[in-house]
């Protein structure tokens, strides 16, 4: 027999009853009997609770009369959340592959992904409901904007994970899950184009070393929705079609947009307006935000034909850190999924000698806010990496700041490859 069980690294410990777990078996011809035991399965369905987490702040202002109290979602998720990963430490589980089958098919965890759907639409609109039935001030009125637009945020990683599914039903769930931010084009430019250009210098998607998050900002927004369109555009040519048409996974995704945005402007008025636009643009910057972690200044190498090499899983950072994995659907588990796009999130795998993150992603996005500390941290440790081995020519590096990295650690020992060598 061979048993596989999750194994934790933490720091306090937690204790995973059984009852809250599920085992798999298979009678292997050659390696006999194999047992998995999922520890995490009805932990998944934190995934169920943090969609709603903007309703603890509207009820905090209903009980207290503070204004400021809308913004304790922001307290639990960028404090309380990173100090639980601390405490709990990382999963380094990784299921057999022979079970992975079994996983798979277990509808339980499509379904989490599914239900979170519609609680994105209803924080989204009982929040909007909030900002046009009370009296609040400007600032209280932008402060429940932006907690809306980082729980929607978080609807776009629950868009991540259905659009990489072929489905029908997940393709429209992951379409219907992006217009409430209105980014119905993200799963056209993730799947298409990010997933191909990934950690290469021609990818809008892919951080440069030396990039701060708001000069990437300025690259990664635009070139993702102008590389969405004409990748979309060409295949609705190639099919005979209009781009301008039904057809459109991306029109079909704004026009639910419209639909619903526009609606609750109709129903609360001019208030509505600074309320949507700051809410859509802080579930931009949330997603904006993942981006920049997930694959700051990491190179895939050329090969002698002149194509890159395929995407491994060194060319993700990774974070197995337990609470904030449970809550993004194992989005951290970065590494895997770019080599296994098609993975879902229950079976992705942790990997030795990888690109690791020190912290959840809810730790790593405010340390990416404050560029001179994100370097501080992040620099050496990309530098520092078994693949790269302080070698700048393996690095990924932004042009604008090509001379002075290239000053503080070093000559280039490759030549890097240069960002417009094709038209991604």
């Amino acid at each position: 027999m061979v048993p596989c069980t999750t194994r934790f690294v933490n720091n306090g410990g937690i204790n995973w009853s059984s009852s809250l777990t599920r085992l798999y078996t298979l009678q292997d011809p050659v390696r006999g009997h194999i047992a998995y035991r999922d520890r995490k399965r009805w932990w998944w369905t934190l995934s169920l609770v943090y969609p709603l987490m903007p309703f603890v702040g509207i009820a905090a202002h209903a009980w207290s009369g503070m204004a400021v109290a809308l913004g304790l979602p922001l307290l639990v998720s960028y404090g309380f959340m990173p100090l639980l990963d601390w405490l709990i430490g990382e999963d380094l589980n990784n299921p057999p592959e022979a079970i992975v089958p079994q996983l798979e098919a277990d509808r339980f965890y499509r379904w989490l992904t599914w239900a979170t759907v519609p609680l994105h639409f209803v924080a989204f609109i009982g929040c909007a409901w909030w900002a046009g039935t009370q009296d609040l001030t400007w600032w209280a009125l932008l402060l429940l904007a932006y907690v809306a637009g980082a729980g929607s945020g978080l609807g776009l990683n629950t868009g991540h994970e259905l659009g990489h599914k072929v489905t029908r039903t997940e393709q429209m769930l992951a379409r219907l899950v992006l217009a409430v931010p209105a980014y119905g084009h993200f799963t056209v430019e993730h799947g298409r184009g990010h997933h191909r250009w990934v950690s290469t210098p021609e990818d809008h998607a892919s951080a440069r070393m030396g990039e701060n998050i708001y000069r990437f900002a300025l690259r990664e927004l635009p070139g993702g929705i102008r590389r969405a369109w004409r990748l979309e555009s060409e295949r609705l040519r190639r099919d005979g079609m209009l781009a301008w048409s039904a057809y459109n996974t991306m029109l079909q995704s704004y026009a639910v947009t419209v639909v619903l945005q526009g609606a609750l402007l109709l129903a609360s008025g001019w208030v509505m307006l600074p309320f949507l636009a700051v809410h859509n643009l802080v579930a931009w910057w949330q997603l904006t935000s993942a981006n920049y972690v997930e694959h700051y200044g990491l190179l895939r190498a050329r090969l002698p034909n002149g194509r890159y090499e395929a995407p491994q899983p060194h060319h993700s950072w990774n974070a197995n850190h337990v609470v904030t994995n449970l809550a993004t659907f194992h989005l951290q588990r970065h590494s895997d999924h770019h080599a296994h796009p098609s993975r879902r999130y229950q079976s992705l795998r942790h990997f030795e000698q990888l690109p690791q993150l020190p912290s959840g992603y809810f730790g790593m996005f405010p340390l990416a806010y404050l560029p001179p500390l994100w370097f501080r941290v992040m620099d050496p440790r990309l530098l520092a990496l078994p693949h790269v081995q302080g070698d700048l020519g393996r690095v990924n590096i932004d042009p604008a700041h090509r001379a002075r990295i290239q000053a503080r650690y070093g000559p280039t020992v490759q030549g890097a490859p240069t960002a417009g060598a094709a038209n991604p």
